[in-house]
């Protein structure tokens, strides 16, 4: 009887634990996947994300997209201006006011 009550309690605790969801925003466009893997927005430029993304399931490094001015900054410096359709004009148009 203890022995059914102890696994009545392991199996009661064991399913209310809830796993960390994996979640990520997907767009297809111009016949690619680009999905949003993590996202945090600056606290001191608000229209900046760092951002890892997948396009076609390969990640990519964390990138900064400024929204403002429509450009990316890669992990070398280098800044590149939006293209249409690009991962930047998707995470600005996804989180636009």
């Amino acid at each position: 009887m203890v022995k059914l009550i102890s696994l009545l309690l392991f199996l009661t605790v064991s399913l209310a634990v809830a796993l960390p969801a994996e979640a990520s925003y997907c767009r297809n466009s111009n016949d690619h996947s680009i999905c949003i893997l993590s996202i945090k927005r600056s606290a001191k430029n608000y229209w900046e994300y760092r951002v890892a993304i997948s396009i076609d399931g390969v990640k990519k490094p964390i990138e900064v997209y400024n929204c403002r001015d429509r450009i990316k900054i890669d992990q070398d410096g280098n800044i590149i201006p939006f293209q249409s359709n690009s991962p930047g004009e998707i995470i600005c148009s996804f989180f636009k006011k």
